[in-house]
């Protein structure tokens, strides 16, 4: 709590300092994020409340502006404990992150904690998600050099963000990158080519190391545009470095190197779009600490490997959610990984207004197909290597089919409707039991009652041939007006083979927002499984209680 304090306080000096000089602008800004939750006991669903029932999350950060120059600290407090399955590093409260920034039209310069990404992240991320439980910054210091416009250059060091302290490695990272477009004065083509050094050095507390402290990691990409045309690639190469399996201790003879290629490249125009992307990995897992690969809380995360497949908004497209699979487990013949290999394609179409199937308002169509398999090669048990195809489809992880449809009908009434087939291996993916393949429909409509009051009901309905098997779902929604909204929803297991399990996941809530300040309330159970946000999951246990969030900007 003292460095809480005076870090505020050295923040609150400075703005008095300046602010004696009438000519220099001063900016203040920050912000407060609090959710807290009540766990109840709930006999239906079998759970017992924890030994500290009501817990909660709260972050302020406040931000100081002067000229070129930004100071900022984040406090943290975790009381009495975080909220379930949250990293049990965040404890209590204390300073999480600070910084000093100073930044012109060449230099950035930061010390401090930061985030930062090279490409497109498969090397080196930083970056924060609190309802992920991320935050993996670097406490150290970065420089970004941008002389012309057509050359960047980057350079970090530091040791990365885990709970209230850092983690028992140095980071190392260079990136540069060049505008081809703007040193050859194209007019109608954008092209830029790039490079990344990402070096970790933790010391091997393993006897006889056949690897070193240090493992490099290099990547190389090309971007280019030209009229409603894309596309780019970046490819990475990791160092031989120590595999861990999960659940495993670091050894010191199962050495092997990692890589990953990504590719994209798509068309777009007014009313028209496809996008494809197709990534391959292999032994791509990246952490701070080595055997930081056995925990299950995004802690001590290096790089950002999310799941490239369609981002659902339906509750039961949610259950069976892909991740990403960049590591190495050979548990038994039957679980035989190294990595992925995949992608998925995207498209879209708009009816235009007054054709046959767009009518007066026009209609839109979005179709998507993702589909990944484990890497394919010939696998050695016995000794614990293996040797993959570098486009090898091995087992088949998951497939899934889109198709959504939206329409307006009137000025009033507006729709949605969506169906989504899926093929969902938990043996391989989860490492559990099984495959499961399922058929989600979906359909909302929006009833607009007057310019700021609307209702939106949503149906879904999902049959699955095995693990829990049918459920069904409902939400209704009521915009009250601008500031006030509130919902109800019910998920209902009702095809379990077990009767005891065929359980409602019900929720009932509402929400107040004013400028800048939203406050939200929810009582009802939370669904045992993954939570994710933008391909990046988080596992949260079933739970039941009451709810409460304050986000508010200053």
């Amino acid at each position: 709590m003292k460095k809480i304090v005076l870090c505020l306080g050295i923040l609150f000096s400075v703005s008095a300092v300046a602010q004696e000089k009438e000519n220099d602008k001063l900016n203040f800004f920050g912000g407060l994020e609090s959710n807290s939750q009540w766990y109840l006991n709930d006999k239906d669903l079998g759970v017992q409340h924890p030994l500290n029932p009501i817990r909660s999350n709260n972050y302020l950060f406040a931000n100081l502006r002067y000229k070129g120059w930004t100071a900022g600290v984040q406090a943290e407090s975790y009381e009495e404990e975080a909220l379930l399955n949250y990293n049990p590093r965040y404890d209590k409260t204390d300073v999480a992150t600070y910084f000093i920034r100073y930044k012109n039209e060449i230099v950035d310069l930061t010390a401090g904690y930061f985030y930062e990404q090279f490409g497109s992240g498969l090397l080196m991320r930083q970056w924060e998600d609190r309802q992920l439980g991320i935050n993996n910054a670097l406490r150290g210091g970065r420089v970004i050099f941008t002389p012309t416009k057509w050359f960047k250059m980057k350079g970090v060091y530091g040791r990365q963000r885990t709970g209230f302290d850092v983690a028992n490695s140095d980071i190392y990272g260079a990136d540069v990158e060049f505008g081809l477009s703007d040193i050859f004065k194209m007019q109608t083509t954008e092209l830029s080519v790039g490079g990344s050094y990402v070096g970790r050095d933790e010391k091997i507390l393993v006897p006889n190391p056949y690897y070193s402290n240090r493992t490099d990691a290099y990547a190389g990409r090309i971007n280019f545009t030209h009229s409603g045309y894309y596309a780019s690639a970046e490819y990475n190469y990791k160092m031989p470095d120590a595999v861990i399996e999960k659940k495993e201790e670091v050894k010191n003879t199962f050495v092997k190197p990692g890589n990953a290629l990504l590719v994209n490249m798509g068309y777009s125009k007014k009313g028209f779009g496809i996008d494809a992307t197709f990534r391959r990995m292999e032994n791509m897992s990246f952490y701070s600490e080595r055997a930081a690969n056995k925990n299950q809380f995004n802690d001590r995360i290096m790089n950002f490997l999310p799941s490239l497949t369609k981002q659902q908004h339906y509750n039961l497209a949610n259950i069976y959610v892909y991740q990403a699979q960049p590591g190495v487990n050979l548990a038994d013949n039957t679980v035989l990984k190294a990595g992925e290999i995949g992608g998925q394609v995207d498209f879209f179409y708009n009816f235009k207004k007054g054709s046959a199937l767009g009518g007066k308002y026009g209609t839109k169509l979005a179709l998507n197909y993702s589909n990944w398999h484990a890497l394919g090669g010939d696998f050695y048990l016995p000794k614990k290597d293996y040797n993959t195809d570098y486009f090898g489809f091995g087992k088949r992880m998951f497939t899934e089919y889109n198709i959504e449809i939206n329409k307006k009908w009137n000025e009033k009434w507006q729709s949605a409707f969506s169906y989504i087939n899926q093929y969902y291996n938990s043996k391989l993916i989860e490492e559990t039991f099984g495959e499961v393949k399922t058929n989600v429909l979906a359909a909302e409509a929006t009833y607009k009652l007057k310019a700021t009051r609307s209702i939106r009901l949503v149906g879904e309905h999902l049959w699955a041939d095995a693990d829990k098997k049918n459920w069904a779902s409902a939400t209704a929604e009521f915009n009250i007006n601008p500031m006030f909204s509130v919902y109800t929803s019910d998920m209902y297991n009702y095809g379990n083979d077990d009767p005891d399990l065929r359980n409602h996941y019900y929720n009932v809530g509402g929400a107040f927002r004013k400028n800048s300040t939203r406050i939200a309330v929810n009582y009802g159970r939370q669904r045992g499984g993954l939570v994710c946000v933008g391909g990046v999951c988080r596992f949260v246990p079933e739970s039941s209680g009451i709810s409460l969030s304050l986000n508010t900007t200053f």
